[in-house]
């Protein structure tokens, strides 16, 4: 077999053009052993002892050598650390720092490891979920039950939206924007996709009472029910910071430490909104009038009058109620970015992000990321129950002669 390689490699450099797949990857051989040869020379632990023993151990040269090989093998964006650590005269310090940007550079390797086997693992969980779902699927025909259900609701509620708002997460419609009828509007039935995509923020204000979750979904409900935590807490923090800005004006909230102060305070005070809701909101109330009160009075602009105060205390704590019109607002938007996140991607999405959403920007795009990833990776994998589903719930008996195109 040793002889058949060489030979297969004079016959690639012989022939025309030449190909050197062969030779390259010899030479990365070559390159690693000795790499590793010169390694295990300089570092060699017993010479190292013996000369420490006798007083001649070279620390600098020790340290340069490792700098440069770090310098060697570090990913691009640890190239900074590497030369700021080679500015470092205090062995102490450098050796702190070494082993930090080591940590670092150990954590780039991991993450390039998961990213280049990220392809293979998601097709062969995909490829395996689909398996054991269809076993369970035909040992009980009616394990799709209530993904049927499900989706029927999805359906039903699109024709009673507003077409704007299905495309558009900028879109001012009332959230009580509902029409008897959408084929008023476009006789055409919904797309399967809308459909699909409906459903899946419906799973967002699921009742957690309700056991009639969707069984394509169930190995995600957990994960669905603190996305919806979160959804329900970043429309209050977006409804506190705008009712916030209303009375401060934008001098207070040009500044993002400020900004972010208030941020940390409701999120912290928020996080039994859904038991206590009224005691969350008296105490949210409490504390970002004190920081406004604090924040005018540091850059020297007149403080809230009693009267105003009131007022900010009042309508800061009208945002417990459901049907309070800033929060109301606040949530429909946030649904249809998330909408247009799944129809249109995250990078559009973010080019396009809803007015009065900016402020929440960053926890917003965070949460997108993390339902449209979790949504493609469902869709992916039961693509063709949801199709079957799908094509009889939305086409008239006729259209279903020919096959819903797949989602």
């Amino acid at each position: 077999t040793c002889d058949a390689f060489w030979n297969h490699l004079k016959e690639q450099l012989l022939s025309t053009p030449p190909e050197f797949t062969c030779a390259l990857r010899l030479l990365k051989e070559i390159k690693e052993n000795r790499l590793r040869n010169e390694i295990e020379e300089v570092l060699d632990t017993d010479l190292l002892k013996q000369e420490a023993e006798h007083g001649a151990l070279d620390v600098p040269r020790l340290s340069n050598y490792i700098l440069n090989l770090m310098a060697l093998l570090c990913a691009p964006v640890r190239d900074e650390a590497v030369q700021k650590l080679e500015t470092i005269t205090d062995p102490v310090r450098l050796l702190r720092g070494i082993f930090r940007v080591l940590g670092l550079m150990k954590m780039d390797m991991a993450n390039y490891t998961i990213k280049s086997f990220r392809p293979y693992l998601q097709e062969h969980s995909i490829q395996y979920e689909q398996a054991k779902f269809q076993e369970l699927l035909d040992k009980q025909p009616s394990l799709l039950n209530y993904t049927t259900k499900w989706l029927t609701k999805a359906a039903t509620d699109i024709t009673t939206l507003c077409p704007s708002s299905l495309d558009s997460p900028g879109s001012s419609c009332s959230t009580a924007c509902s029409l008897p009828n959408r084929a008023a509007y476009n006789s055409e039935p919904p797309s399967p996709t809308m459909v699909l995509y409906q459903g899946y923020l419906n799973l967002l204000c699921w009742d957690p009472e309700n056991e009639e979750f969707p069984e394509t979904l169930l190995m995600d409900r957990i994960r669905l029910q603190e996305m919806a935590f979160q959804l329900h807490q970043l429309t209050i923090l977006d409804s506190v910071l705008l009712v916030a800005r209303s009375f401060s004006g934008e001098v207070l909230f040009s500044s993002p430490e400020f900004v972010d102060r208030l941020k940390c305070i409701t999120k912290a005070l928020t996080e039994e909104l859904i038991s206590r809701p009224e005691e969350a909101m008296l105490s949210v109330s409490e504390q970002v009038s004190q920081e406004i009160h604090q924040g005018l009075k540091d850059v020297g602009l007149t403080t809230l009058s009693s009267e105003n105060t009131a007022s900010l205390l009042g309508q800061l704590q009208d945002i417990a109620k459901k049907e309070n019109c800033i929060r109301s607002i606040v949530d429909q938007r946030i649904r249809l970015f998330l909408k247009f996140c799944l129809l249109h991607g995250m990078k559009e999405s973010l080019l396009h992000f809803p007015r009065g959403l900016i402020l929440i920007e960053r926890e917003l795009a965070e949460l997108g990321w993390k339902f449209v990833s979790l949504m493609h990776h469902n869709q992916q994998v039961f693509s063709r129950y949801y199709a079957e589903i799908l094509k009889n719930i939305i086409l008239p008996p006729k259209a279903q002669e020919t096959d819903v195109e797949p989602l």
